[in-house]
């Protein structure tokens, strides 16, 4: 149904609101499966993973793969995480507009200093807290969401530090509101995000289909340079492929530039067309007959 992204500084009530917004739609009538994914989820440490710059982004590829296996359109995934790089939550907006669903992001807008404060008040309790100097490295980097941008918008914002969260929190309503929402023609102001080309999931079959074409369609290459060499440069006429395949007429010599040249352009052909169309032949058989009935219209006999 939706991914929720939470957005916040280190320390800002980020996963109280990720608890409250996940509480406040569970108690809603009909109930909706909710999940939260974060760091502990996954077992992975705060601190290890912003540590460096290569575990830290190790840290936002898994919890990107973790959010893009469980989005349907039967559930609301929420994100707790930091979160704090705008190129990641534009990530995360592709990751919903691929699956067709409604997105949003909460933002924790926490002073660094309550931030710095409940770090402090962790650490003495023994709960888990960041190391100072993580701390100040993710405070220094945080990039604050920008209703302006699609992949911060709609961006329902929480004071944490002056009002508290509660479940009766007005961005937990509004949020609730957007997300539970019917939409039609008349409420606007719900986005249900559509998949484009460049981000619909590619078909089980492709990499197997571009597999058999390029194998079919070399072998096609090599059988015309053969019988090429084998008539000593003189005019090739109907080269058989083998039995149930179509034959090759060609009247004059073709080079191998000319048949790789050809070849390319097939593939790419064949490519284009599987967007809007059925997927490329999956079997060899296939590819070659296609193949042979393109070389024929382009260097075969008139």
């Amino acid at each position: 149904m939706a991914l929720v992204v939470i957005c916040g500084q280190p320390c800002s009530g980020k996963s109280t609101a990720a608890i409250c917004l996940s509480e406040a739609l569970q108690a809603l009538e009909f109930k909706p499966t909710v999940r939260i994914i974060d760091e502990s989820s996954l077992h992975l440490g705060r601190n290890q993973s912003y540590a460096e710059m290569t575990a830290e982004k190790n840290l936002r590829g898994v919890l990107r793969s973790e959010v893009d296996r469980s989005l349907s359109k039967d559930n609301i995934i929420i994100v707790d995480s930091l979160n704090n790089i705008k190129g990641y939550r534009y990530e995360l907006w592709c990751l919903a507009r691929a699956a067709g669903i409604r997105y949003c992001v909460v933002f924790c807008d926490t002073g660094e200093n309550h931030c710095r404060e409940w770090n402090k008040e962790r650490g003495e309790k023994g709960e888990t807290a960041y190391n100072d100097k993580i701390f100040e490295d993710l405070v220094r980097r945080f990039e604050k969401p920008d209703r302006r941008n699609r992949w911060d918008s709609p961006l329902f914002e929480l004071w944490p530090s002056k009002d508290g969260i509660k479940q009766s929190s007005t961005a937990i309503y509004d949020a609730i509101s957007y997300l539970t929402r019917k939409a039609d023609s008349k409420s606007r102001d719900i986005r249900v995000l559509q998949p484009t080309i460049a981000t619909q999931n590619v078909r089980k079959s492709e990499a197997n289909s571009l597999y058999e074409m390029d194998r079919a369609t070399q072998e096609v290459i090599n059988v015309i340079v053969e019988a090429q060499s084998q008539g000593l440069g003189g005019p090739m006429n109907r080269i058989s492929l083998g039995q149930q395949l179509p034959t090759i007429n060609i009247q004059r010599q073709v080079g191998l530039p000319e048949l790789r040249s050809l070849r390319r352009t097939f593939i790419k052909l064949t490519g284009q067309s599987s967007l809007s169309g059925p997927p490329p032949p999956s079997d060899a058989d296939s590819a070659k007959r296609m193949f042979v009935d393109y070389l024929n219209r382009e260097i075969g006999a008139a």
